[in-house]
């Protein structure tokens, strides 16, 4: 039984060929005999895959996000407004949802260094709303005051994976000793998030990413402009190869998974390369949901606010305030390091028997719970830097859906 005739029937069945050491390499031709049976041990052979039902009249949403990226990295000081001890706990970048547990410890830390009885939390989300459990959990009643609720915030118009190093600074700008901050808020927070995996609803899971390439991963690959062309870019001064985005990742080596090179007998894609990796994500229902009640079961309160100055923040009961306002920070901080990083993600209905991700062709795709993910890059990054754009460009997503369209089509010409 060859390559061919398997592919037929696991795709008849819903699922895309992934039982690698059992068909011939390929590209095949017709006719050729098969490949002998794989030594690749079972388990790091690729399960059956779902194919992802990618058209673009499954859209049913799209969010588009401004990164609130730093290029000298989070601002976590402390500055004294009117007799407010003010924590400052903003300016993640891409990396907020990964390092929200660590940047709250240290800013309660720093809180809690006056044993104040109650905290104020400026911001809802996910850096606020961490901050603020945190912040319960060191003993203090804590108070948020917020414009939105978290389902209605930035943070979840975002990617939502676990990505800690993803724009997180600029190399040139970053402080000194910022790598070991970085190393603390990411193990802090990894060491945290351990504890909602397995609860009911998945609110924080893995699953395993594909990186498909055309060409060998590190070398130029081929641009295929019919199917996604990629507009000039339009800003000034973006870093345009990730070279100039400060990167961390080898400093947790031992728990973060990096990408397993599939050899050609056990691809399950029609692409001439693929690597696989484990990776940490984020359902946002899920886990928004489940933090929300855990702030209000400590009881916590929220109070619906919009602050236009900082001095404000001086005439709150609290006298401690952990300041997280996101990408707000820019107008009303004044704070000039903040750069927006728009980033665009179509929503597809969801399909839960796809349990992967994928990256192709500058193209990214992660099925969560409530849709399946789709997001357009730029050599391998977001594109959008210094760009404060928040209407949706439907073209875009259009574009990328078409991508994984046209790869997924590709298995049926497989057939014939």
């Amino acid at each position: 039984m060859d390559r061919r005739h398997l592919l037929k029937n696991s795709l008849a069945l819903g699922g895309v060929m992934g039982l690698g050491g059992c068909a011939a390499t390929p590209g095949a031709a017709p006719g050729a005999a098969p490949q002998p049976v794989s030594t690749v041990p079972l388990m790091d052979r690729p399960p059956v895959l779902a194919p992802v039902r990618a058209r673009a009249d499954r859209f049913f949403d799209f969010k588009v996000c401004l990164r609130p990226f730093r290029t000298k990295g989070p601002n976590l000081d402390v500055e004294q407004i009117g007799d407010a001890m003010v924590v400052h706990n903003y300016g993640h970048g891409g990396s907020g949802w990964s390092l929200s547990w660590g940047s709250a410890d240290m800013a309660v830390q720093k809180a809690m260094s006056r044993s104040p009885k109650e905290i104020a939390v400026i911001g809802c989300g996910i850096i606020g709303l961490t901050s603020a459990i945190t912040a319960q959990r060191a003993g203090a009643q804590v108070t948020i005051y917020t414009r939105e609720l978290l389902p209605r915030t930035r943070s979840v118009r975002a990617n939502g994976a676990w990505t800690p190093d993803s724009r997180i600074a600029l190399t040139s700008e970053a402080p000194a000793n910022f790598g070991q901050t970085w190393e603390i808020m990411a193990r802090s927070s990894w060491k945290t998030l351990r504890q909602y995996i397995g609860i009911a609803g998945n609110p924080v899971a893995f699953s395993d990413h594909y990186y498909l390439t055309d060409a060998p991963r590190g070398t130029p690959q081929p641009v295929d402009a019919t199917v996604m062309p990629l507009p000039p870019p339009t800003w000034a001064g973006a870093p345009t190869h990730g070279e100039d985005f400060a990167r961390y990742n080898d400093r947790i080596r031992d728990i973060t998974s990096f990408p397993q090179q599939l050899t050609p007998d056990i691809n399950p894609f029609p692409v001439k390369y693929a690597s696989r990796s484990t990776n940490l994500f984020f359902n946002f229902t899920e886990y928004g949901h489940l933090l929300t009640n855990q702030f209000f079961a400590a009881g916590g309160k929220i109070v619906m606010r919009n602050f236009h100055s900082p001095s404000e923040l001086g005439h709150l009961p609290q006298k401690v305030v952990i300041n997280c306002p996101g990408m707000a920070a820019r107008d009303w901080w004044k704070d000039k390091a903040m750069v927006p990083v728009r980033g665009q993600t179509g929503w597809l209905i969801p399909q839960p028997e796809v349990n992967y991700g994928l990256t192709y062709r500058n193209v990214q795709i992660l099925s969560k719970s409530d849709g399946i993910m789709v997001i357009a890059l730029e050599n391998g990054e977001l594109k959008g830097y210094n760009n404060s754009d928040e209407s949706v460009n439907r073209a875009e997503s259009d574009r990328a859906v078409k991508v994984i369209e046209d790869l997924f089509a590709r298995f049926s010409v497989k057939q014939a």
